[in-house]
């Protein structure tokens, strides 16, 4: 069982930074792999970034590779996601999950056992 635990949303203005932070319960944290979602009212969850246990191979979505930045730390348990140069659409409710080890499929909400309550970031242009 994990327990995750997002924080470090706010309100930002276009062009601004914000780091998100993801911290997770549980001694298993470090052999997960880990993901971040955006999510706006009315649309399905839409995937991120994701990052495997080893914290080497990193994944994005095309939106902001060059932007956004995945990382983790095994040993405070803590995932973070690095946000560059923010767009409006950006913004949204962005929720941290974790998935068993895999290397495919870390686009699908599917693919994630367990997930945070989320963390709201607005973008004012």
């Amino acid at each position: 069982q994990v327990q995750l635990v997002e924080s470090g949303g706010g309100s930002v203005q276009a062009g601004d930074s914000l780091r998100l932070s993801c911290a997770a319960s549980g001694r298993t944290f470090s052999v997960y792999t880990m993901g971040w979602f955006r999510q706006t009212p009315g649309k399905e969850r839409k995937f991120v970034a994701a990052i495997n246990w080893t914290g080497i191979r990193t994944y994005y979505a095309d939106s902001v590779k060059g932007r956004f930045t995945i990382s983790r730390d095994n040993a405070k348990n803590t995932v973070y996601l690095q946000m560059n140069s923010l767009k409006p659409e950006d913004m949204g409710v962005y929720y941290c999950a974790a998935s068993r080890p895999r290397d495919s499929g870390l686009e699908y909400p599917g693919s994630y056992d367990y997930w945070g309550q989320g963390t709201q970031v607005t973008v004012s242009s």
